[in-house]
């Protein structure tokens, strides 16, 4: 396989590749182990000079000592290191989303380039994409079935339906299946409206 950077340098590609292939579109199933291994390289360079600091701060100790020491200690000071990473990296993989939100992504493509759902992307970054508040929510009532169903526009663009079958039952979108057009909100609504139609050819 051929190395591809999209743009991006050989040292670009191996920072952005830690945090989430931003920009390169490369999948985690397309890293090689070539970059597999030079990744983990560029990640204990990084980690070493701040794992020192953190077991001298630790053990007041100087560099030439400060490793002597109960291995279960070494590897605590090593993990509290990695956790300094996993923090940062977070931070920068948040950046990441939020400048590629400001460039127009949607919640889906963020989703899809962390390979998780859209609901996650916007769960793990709130603020990453913005969306214009509409001054008056969009509305509009569906009629199908015998039932009515009303789809509603959210502020932050999703949305939502509530309907009442000809049978009597009232159903609504679940929280975590919200709709990002009105034509997929009104196909799940209508769905709910022919399941809940009265079956004329059994009435007495």
């Amino acid at each position: 396989m051929r190395r591809r950077y999209n743009r991006c340098s050989a040292e670009t590609f191996v920072y952005i590749d830690s945090i989430g292939n931003y920009g390169c579109h490369i999948t985690p199933s397309e890293v090689t182990p070539e970059e597999q291994a030079e990744l983990d390289k560029a990640l204990y360079d990084a980690l070493n000079p701040l794992a020192s600091a953190i077991r001298s701060r630790e053990t007041g100790l100087p560099a030439d000592r400060m490793w002597d020491a109960n291995p279960v200690e070494v590897a605590l000071s090593v993990l509290a290191a990695w956790k300094v990473v996993d923090v940062e990296i977070k931070r920068l993989a948040e950046l990441a989303a939020a400048t590629a939100g400001s460039y127009g992504a949607s919640y889906e493509q963020l989703g899809a380039v962390w390979g998780i759902t859209r609901q996650g992307a916007r769960k793990k970054w709130p603020d990453a994409v913005s969306r214009p508040t509409p001054a008056a929510a969009s509305r509009s009532t569906l009629a199908l079935f015998g039932g009515t169903a009303e789809l509603v526009q959210s502020p932050s663009g999703d949305w939502r339906w509530t309907g009442k079958g000809a049978d009597g039952t009232s159903g609504t979108v679940a929280d975590e299946t919200l709709c990002t057009t009105a034509e997929e909100a009104a196909a799940h609504a209508g769905a709910f409206l022919k399941e809940h139609a009265l079956d004329i050819g059994h009435q007495s």
